[in-house]
């Protein structure tokens, strides 16, 4: 099969607008009756008028007693007037009809003796005191509700008042989502082991969750294997029952990616690729009238694609107003370069540090579902821009409330597995804090705490002259600035090698094997310095090590690339290791620190983390990882 490239790709603003300019989504929009009970959040779609008056009678306002008016003109405290209980004055409750020929109430707290009878009235009232008179709130044949707005909980009970027990609203639009892929297994199998070559089909849950929120009803169809004509047929059956059909994977340009096929063969194909990162392999088409979505495969293309063009849609056919999301202007913790002539969405996460609110980039690549989950804000990178500069302010999209970035400490500098316990536990402690950490190397982290772009940085750099950690560097960088180093752990680094150690990899030495291909961390990393360090004493040449350039900037990120094959070997820490199952060769322990300006220790929500760093919780947690050694962990070991 030929691969169908993207010759159509279009912009992102021009394939929005020929998209959405293509339906007419008010003579699309279709119409129900429901109950009034069950209309929470639907939107109406006619103006519904009141079938009775409300309130229907005359109802006191107050407790008391229901009287004429005119039966206590001219009482005062020294003239006051008598009235017979059960023949001018009758005992009331709020709510309760007006007995016949009353159009006044007499609160209780104004009659000297309620138990009396006559009772004793001391002033007058006048006509409709304290009366809900016959339609004060709706009057029959009155409009409750004008077409085209949302039924809230205080609408349906002004609709019940009015009478009206049924709504007509707009139908939420049906949206069939069709799942592909030959290597596909539904979610309901995912208890039992996965078997080789196969994977968990869970975007049609994501966009399931979509669907909902924008207004629309999804229905998931059963995945369909890699091949066209059962595909074309899949489509044909949902355009059929459907207003709309997300066709979710093979939209690309792969030999087995044959959306764009079905949805030529059955219809019109608008666009094939649109310039946005991610969620190029995005496809626009018509079939018998009805949109028809090629949705990307990879989650996060997947979501931004739906965000793009299956959302505004699925909103106007269900009459709901996407509100837009608010924005913040925000600073990029590092540069972040991008591919000109697409638009890219880049997920971050937010916190405040000083006066800025500091943007740290998350995984970018198109598959990293986790990468939504962590994001607090969207930037945008233009389609005409090499990519956004570090602290060069920026408008971010926000996912979270501005709360929410104001509870964030900012951490910059070396991965650790203990960061992300420590996270868990300091929201578990106090929801309204956050921990957002960046993996831009140790030195990367100084870095940052000189420009004022972090609360606290993360070290574990090894001085080789002074055989010492952190302090010579903190001298360097950091010269003169009032802050406190406080230890995290000291923990083991180590040779990661596949289970059985089938390379018989045993020391740095063999690293410099021509067979042997080494998976390195990012420059500025501690154990990149360490990496360097060790070589030295070794007398070998990094040019000699297979794979030195490669980088990754996570210890986990090492630890994956020796799991899946595609390195022989790594240097990380033991808990890395240990988390995906790998043989580990100890070489040294090492101490990690972490490096908290004085600015920093004093905030009270620094102190929160540190109450969390010295608590039994968390370093039994770090301990049971593997590889850490809590024995100075949360005591400050030097101070500038």
């Amino acid at each position: 099969m030929k691969r169908r490239i993207y010759l159509r790709m279009k912009s992102l603003e021009e394939a929005r607008e020929m998209w959405l300019a293509r339906f007419d989504l008010e003579g699309m929009a279709r119409s129900e009756e429901i109950p009034v009970a069950a209309a929470r959040g639907r939107v109406t779609a006619a103006p519904i008028m009141a079938r009775r008056s409300s309130p229907a009678a005359h109802q006191a306002a107050m407790d008391g007693f229901a009287v004429a008016a005119a039966a206590t003109f001219g009482a005062t405290p020294d003239n006051p007037k008598h009235l017979a209980v059960g023949q001018a004055a009758f005992p009331i409750n709020t709510g309760h009809l007006m007995p016949p020929g009353t159009d006044a109430v007499i609160m209780v707290e104004q009659v000297p003796d309620p138990e009396a009878d006559p009772i004793t009235v001391e002033g007058p009232t006048f006509p409709w005191q304290h009366v809900r008179r016959v339609g004060e709130d709706l009057v029959t044949g009155e409009m409750v509700l004008p077409e085209g707005v949302e039924i809230t909980p205080w609408a349906q009970g002004a609709l019940l008042a009015a009478g009206v027990t049924a709504a007509p609203v707009r139908r939420r639009p049906r949206v069939a989502i069709i799942p592909t892929g030959t290597e596909l297994i539904p979610v309901t199998e995912l208890e039992r082991e996965l078997p080789a070559g196969k994977l968990p089909e869970f975007n049609s849950v994501i966009l399931s969750g979509l669907v909902a929120a924008a207004g629309g009803e999804p229905s998931v169809r059963p995945i369909v294997r890699d091949d066209p004509e059962v595909l074309a047929a899949a489509l044909k059956e949902a355009v059929d029952a459907a207003d709309l059909v997300l066709i979710n994977a093979g939209s690309s340009a792969g030999t087995e990616d044959y959306t764009y096929r079905a949805i030529a063969a059955l219809g019109e194909v608008l666009v094939h690729g649109v310039a946005m990162m991610p969620g190029k392999p995005t496809v626009l088409g018509v079939v018998q009238g009805k949109p028809v979505i090629g949705n990307p495969g990879y989650p996060v293309s997947a979501v931004l694609s739906f965000e793009q063009f299956a959302a505004p849609l699925i909103a106007g056919l269900a009459g709901v107003r996407l509100a837009p999301r608010p924005s913040l202007t925000v600073y990029p913790a590092q540069n972040l370069p991008s591919k000109p002539g697409l638009t890219e969405f880049i997920r971050v996460t937010l916190g405040r540090v000083g006066d800025k609110v500091i943007a740290t980039p998350l995984p970018r690549g198109a598959g990293t579902i986790t990468s939504l989950v962590r994001a607090d804000g969207l930037l945008t990178v233009p389609a005409l821009s090499e990519g956004l500069e570090e602290d060069r302010p920026v408008a971010a999209e926000l996912l979270v409330t501005p709360e929410d970035i104001e509870g964030t400490l900012v951490v910059l500098g070396s991965h650790d597995n203990t960061i992300d316990l420590l996270a868990n536990l300091l929201h578990r402690r106090d929801h309204r804090l956050r921990l957002s950490s960046g993996h831009v190397g140790s030195l990367g982290g100084l870095m940052a705490l000189r420009q004022g772009r972090a609360h606290l940085g993360g070290s574990h750099m090894l001085d080789p002259e002074t055989n010492t950690y952190n302090v010579p560097f903190i001298e360097r960088y950091l010269p003169g600035v009032p802050l406190k180093l406080i230890n995290l752990a000291w923990r083991e680094q180590g040779l990661m090698v596949a289970p059985g150690n089938p390379k018989q990899i045993k020391s740095i030495r063999d690293l410099v094997r021509p067979e042997l291909r080494f998976i390195n961390r990012q420059r500025g990393a501690g154990t990149r310095l360490l990496l360097d360090y060790l070589l030295k004493q070794e007398g070998l040449d990094p040019d000699q090590v297979q794979g030195y350039a490669r980088e990754e900037y996570t210890h986990m990120a090492v630890a994956v690339n020796v799991f899946s094959g595609t390195a022989d070997v790594g240097l990380g820490i033991l808990a890395a290791a240990r988390a995906l199952g790998l043989d580990f060769i100890p070489l040294l322990p090492e101490r990690y620190d972490l490096v908290v300006p004085e600015s920093t220790f004093t905030d009270a929500r620094f102190q929160t983390l540190l109450s969390v760093i010295r608590a039994p919780e968390f370093q039994a947690a770090a301990t049971a990882l593997g590889g850490y050694d809590l024995k100075d962990c949360g005591t400050i070991l030097w101070e500038q």
